[in-house]
């Protein structure tokens, strides 16, 4: 529900803030007071329309913020599409602005951070539905017919299962169309998929054999200074030069005067063993190395063979994958798609079996969705003609228009025809209404009379007052063309109505007025050679007053008769309640 709202340097008004409760919110005041402004600079922060002309006269920007509190039952579509935009921060709360700056450019904001407007009205649409003339009446908008027939009707028991039989046809659909356009391709996807699957077969790669490669092209390229290298080391172990002797020669020197030293002293015998096991591990060294140096080959025909190898393993790789893993695992995944277009024939069949069947179960199960939907629509359109009788619409008929479109590959019905469907069945659900007789039914949306549409919505909201969402519903010229008895029902209606959601009206009846649970007067006064708009929150007392103005000139009966109005509205406010 709104908690409150800023309103600054928006056309007459300076600076205005407003807190609300959740229950009726009224306003009332004289004509050109500021009423509508209130409300057109509500529609502009929901992301509607927001001009220049609006902004103070001398001013250079406006600016209109509003919190709402989110109640549970739009708290999770709400919350998806803020964390869609990282936009989410408290849970509980959100808080729209809407800036508009005399260059002409606009600036939302949602909950601080910059977005389109485009956003703002579509999150705005989920917190307030303003009822006049207005872009935001969501009862207007056909596509929310649907919703809300269903949600009177309570079908969701019918739907779930239905929703789950058209996600399973919609992948076998998926599968049938991903096999039909292969299938044309296929001679060619053969040709192809046979190439690759040949070339890295015959290849025989091995997983492990690049590092091995890379190793024994270097062994082989640098083959000369490798034994060069090892048959110095060698020489220098075991020969010596013609100057010095050979490191075994001396180290085993060095071993024979150890041991002579050891049978003098044998605390030296430990000394002696480890020149010894010094001695022993450097002809283990020696050994090694002649082994080595026997290794070495000098061969430039293995050499090209192996930089060929590397060569032909660096072609699949650009081709298949940066690695022989990824090349061995595109090759098998083209086995599997070969396999899957050899056999492709074959499943398509099997899937259009599937298909088959869960069309003739979307069928059974949407006609019984149907069936539901008939029986509300009737109960729907007698409840609201109820309504709007109560209102004095007593000529108008509502009726609840459920078609169908013929479509090549929809559901298949038992006279052979076809019809379109999506995820809510095969109906195609619109509101309709004929407020003078003769005229036939026409769209929600044809409606010319502001107050006809308000009081039309009205008696909407109260038959859908469960399956309507919107927390917050802003009635405006609600109370055009009717007299004060019908207004003491409307006002009782739009009392029934915010028990469940915060309504919010303006109005020039009192007997309306005296159902509110907050009463504002709108008024309009000079302020340093300026007009400007006042909102002033009324007590009790100050209320009396306002309903008796709102009768006619300030006198000792009007006082009488605004006293008898309230007393009447709590009366049967209480007998409501009991």
């Amino acid at each position: 529900m709104l908690t409150s709202l800023r309103i600054t340097n928006f056309a007459i008004i300076q600076e205005l803030h407003l807190d609300f409760v959740n229950g009726l919110v009224i306003f009332t005041g004289e004509t050109g007071a500021g009423k509508s402004i209130i409300l057109d600079a509500l529609e502009a922060v929901l992301g509607g329309r927001a001009e220049t002309n609006t902004i103070r006269t001398g001013i250079e920007r406006a600016q209109v913020e509003a919190v709402f509190q989110l109640t549970p039952e739009i708290r999770e579509p709400v919350h998806a599409l803020l964390e869609a935009e990282d936009l989410l921060d408290d849970p509980d709360f959100v808080s729209l602005t809407r800036e508009i700056r005399q260059e002409g450019r606009n600036t939302a904001r949602i909950n601080g951070r910059i977005v389109t407007a485009t956003l703002q009205r579509e999150l705005g649409a989920y917190l307030v539905d303003i009822h006049g003339q207005s872009e935001h009446l969501s009862l207007l908008r056909v596509r929310n017919h649907l919703r809300l027939l269903d949600s009177f009707a309570e079908v969701d028991l019918y739907l779930e299962p239905y929703r789950d039989l058209y996600n399973q046809l919609k992948l076998v659909r998926q599968d049938l169309d991903a096999l039909r356009q292969s299938e044309q391709d296929a001679a060619r996807q053969i040709d192809m998929l046979n190439y690759q699957i040949q070339e890295i077969d015959a290849a025989r790669l091995q997983a492990d054999e690049e590092e091995s490669l890379m190793q024994e092209r270097t062994r082989l390229a640098n083959a000369e200074s490798l034994s060069t290298y090892a048959q110095s080391a060698l020489m220098l172990i075991e020969t010596g030069t013609p100057e010095v002797p050979g490191i075994s020669e001396l180290l085993g020197s060095a071993v024979e005067a150890l041991q002579a030293l050891s049978r003098i002293d044998p605390t030296t015998t430990s000394i002696f063993e480890r020149a010894l096991a010094g001695m022993n591990s450097l002809q283990d060294l020696a050994l090694d190395l002649q082994n080595y140096v026997e290794t070495i080959e000098f061969n430039p025909r293995l050499l090209d063979r192996i930089e060929e190898r590397i060569d032909l393993i660096n072609s699949l790789k650009r081709k298949y994958g940066s690695s022989i893993e990824e090349i061995l695992s595109f090759a098998a995944r083209a086995r599997d798609e070969l396999d899957a277009i050899t056999h492709a024939e074959e499943r398509i069949e099997d899937l259009e079996v599937q298909e088959g069947l869960l069309l003739q179960s979307l069928t059974t199960k949407a006609q019984a969705i149907s069936q539901e939907r008939q029986k509300a629509a009737q109960e729907l359109s007698r409840l609201v003609e109820v309504e709007l009788d109560d209102l004095r619409m007593a000529n108008a008929r509502f009726q609840v228009s459920i078609g169908n479109r013929p479509d090549d590959n929809g559901l298949p019905l038992p006279d052979g025809s076809r019809l379109a469907f999506d995820s809510n069945g095969f109906d195609q659900v619109a509101f309709l209404i004929e407020t003078n007789p003769g005229e036939g039914f026409k769209p929600l949306a044809k409606i010319a009379s502001g107050g006809e549409t308000s009081r039309l919505m009205l008696a909407l909201k109260n038959v859908l007052v469960k399956a309507d969402k919107v927390p917050t519903l802003v009635f405006d010229e609600i109370d055009q063309g009717i007299g004060g008895r019908v207004g003491m029902i409307v006002g009782e209606k739009l009392w029934h109505l915010s028990r469940r959601h915060q309504v919010m009206c303006v109005t020039h009846l009192p007997q309306l007025a005296a159902y509110g649970d907050l009463h504002y007067k709108v008024v309009k006064e000079m302020v340093d050679g300026r007009t400007q708009t006042e909102v002033i929150p009324l007590d009790d007392g100050n209320r009396l007053e306002e309903l008796a103005q709102m009768l006619g000139p300030n006198s000792e009966g009007t006082r009488q008769s605004a006293d008898e109005i309230l007393n009447l509205v709590q009366e049967r406010i209480r007998q409501q309640t009991v």
